[in-house]
């Protein structure tokens, strides 16, 4: 494969849904209501239109100030305050209220902190599971700067999808994960499957930051080789003008030679796309590979205190 030429504009299969509707109110008055983050808005996620609509949305817990500063992330840099002990119930209490089969859980980083916030994270956990006991949860976590011990809190809480992103490849993590580093990642995914071999481990990258397709073939090799169950591949979109340039965008048609690539490395699932996100239809990636629960139904259910 070669590397493309650097884009000039953004092309149609780019256009997104505009959030509105019934659906995204009733969810943007429930995160209002609870006191919560999604990373959909935080991150100025482009497919928070369909998401949202569809009554499904990513819960970002441990504040909305993030202790690092990624060239790709729009959500907020700074010095947080302190720990919400009290997110993790109230994230279950939104999940329990929207029905949610299948519920999303990330978060900001929080270097700041000893364990980086994994014990909300298993807290979290625990509570869905109270809860929403037919809810399959899925972790998108941070590195937590190599803590084994942090790691081992969370997965402690059995969530069924454990997710933490490689991002990029390792020539572009100085520029684009100033604070993160390759063989980390790997460290952490690799010990999340030896931990529990049954548990869907799962990373995602974007493309267009400056990479080759050869060099993101290399990183789904090393992930494979590393344990990883689900592989998402989507285009980069930059949120801002401060953020890192788009070097180029991906025709869907090479979206799908790289995912069908993959697949033929073992992934038990792969979504690739242009506008694949790590947690943009869970549920869907989730449902052929993760053993379901009873379910807590599809409707608005009560807030139970």
């Amino acid at each position: 494969m070669t590397a493309p030429a650097a884009p000039d504009r953004k092309p149609d299969w780019l256009r997104v849904r505009f959030p509105a509707g019934e659906g995204h109110e009733r969810l943007r008055g429930l995160m209002r209501e609870q006191g919560l983050h999604t990373v959909c808005e935080e991150a100025r996620c482009p497919n928070i239109g369909d998401c949202w609509s569809r009554g499904t949305a990513t819960f970002m817990i441990l504040g909305d100030v993030c202790t690092r500063a990624c060239g790709f992330c729009a959500v907020t840099t700074g010095r947080p305050g302190a720990l919400d002990r009290g997110e993790p119930k109230r994230v279950a209490l939104a999940v329990r209220r929207m029905g949610l089969r299948h519920a999303v859980v990330t978060s900001v980083n929080r270097d700041d902190e000893r364990d980086g916030g994994a014990s909300l994270f298993a807290d979290t956990v625990r509570w869905i599971r109270r809860l929403s006991p037919g809810t399959t949860v899925e972790v998108l976590i941070p590195d937590f700067l190599g803590d084994h011990d942090a790691l081992a809190a969370v997965l402690d809480a059995a969530p069924e999808i454990l997710n933490h992103n490689t991002e990029t490849v390792p020539r572009l993590y100085a520029r684009v994960r100033p604070k993160a580093r390759y063989e980390r990642s790997l460290e952490l995914l690799r010990r999340a499957k030896e931990a529990a071999p049954a548990r869907l481990v799962k990373s995602g990258l974007m493309a267009g930051l400056g990479e080759t397709p050869d060099e993101l073939l290399a990183v789904f090799a090393d992930l494979r080789a590393h344990g990883v169950d689900v592989l998402t591949l989507g285009q980069y979109l930059r949120p801002t003008p401060k953020h890192l340039p788009v070097a180029r965008y991906y025709h869907p048609d090479e979206f799908a030679q790289l995912g069908e690539a993959a697949r033929a490395m073992g992934f038990a699932h792969v979504e690739s796309g242009p506008l694949v996100r790590s947690s943009y239809h869970a549920e869907e990636q989730a449902a052929p590979i993760l053993p379901r629960g009873p379910g807590v139904g599809d409707e608005l259910l009560p807030l139970v205190e």
